[in-house]
């Protein structure tokens, strides 16, 4: 199962069977997310691209999963009727959403968002399954070892570029004074304006608090989302383009 994504340095976890229903139900969106995956690739320009917002890499595997395979957002409602009178109504959003032959398969990717987010993909798959809604939840995130190796591919490209000073900082990155302050505390402390500024760069706009492979594995460790079948997958360090 997904032989070709772990030959690629990819973390995948299955839980509660979820390889059983990979494997009997739903081989092609296996194959699918396979087709995906292991055609992506990430500049390393883009991991230190300022601003917020979604990044290129999800609208990326987004585009192709959506106008490619027909994994589409789906807003699930579930209403609970009783006497024909409308006592609840609950919603449950998810961004990626394909229906196969013998069941629904539910995606979600987190690449680099504030950790909770894991707690509310994992309590709505649990959900949906609960109801008989989904057959499987899956999400892909930043792997351990992409995650790992952030400081260093950001301080080799600063050594690469030559980037010695907050003012040799590419165009595509204008630090705040917020982050000008800490890049330059950091820079006297570390030795170096590429340490210096690896070290505050990543652990301001990747830090441990952000969406990544252990965050998510100590969920799952917990039981969050038990007992709906998962599906996880971490990218690694070897999709980045140096």
């Amino acid at each position: 199962m997904f032989d070709n994504l772990k030959q690629k340095g990819f973390q995948v976890l299955t839980l509660h069977h979820a390889e059983a229903i990979l494997t009997h139900d739903m081989q092609s969106a296996v194959d699918e997310l396979e087709s995906v995956l292991l055609n992506i690739a990430i500049p390393v320009e883009e991991l230190i691209r300022g601003g917020g917002g979604e990044g290129q890499l999800t609208q990326r595997m987004r585009k192709e999963l959506s106008e490619t395979y027909g994994w589409k957002k789906h807003n699930f409602e579930i209403k609970k009727i009783v006497d024909g009178k409308e006592k609840e109504s609950r919603s449950h959003e998810i961004d990626h959403v394909k229906v196969y032959p013998k069941g629904t398969f539910a995606l979600e990717i987190e690449w680099n968002n504030k950790d909770p987010f894991y707690d509310r993909d994992l309590e709505n798959f649990k959900r949906l399954h609960a109801e008989g809604v989904i057959s499987i939840g899956a999400i892909i995130t930043r792997g351990k070892s992409l995650h790992a190796s952030m400081r260093e591919i950001v301080e080799q490209y600063a050594e690469d570029q030559g980037i010695d000073a907050v003012d040799k900082l590419p165009a595509f990155n204008r630090p705040t004074l917020r982050q000008i302050k800490l890049y330059e505390q950091a820079a006297e402390s570390k030795g170096s304006f590429a340490k210096g500024w690896a070290h505050a760069f990543v652990s301001d706009k990747f830090g441990e608090a952000t969406t990544h492979w252990k965050k998510l594995e100590d969920r799952v460790n917990r039981g969050v989302g038990n007992p709906c079948p998962l599906l996880l997958i971490g990218i690694p360090k070897d999709v980045v383009i140096r």
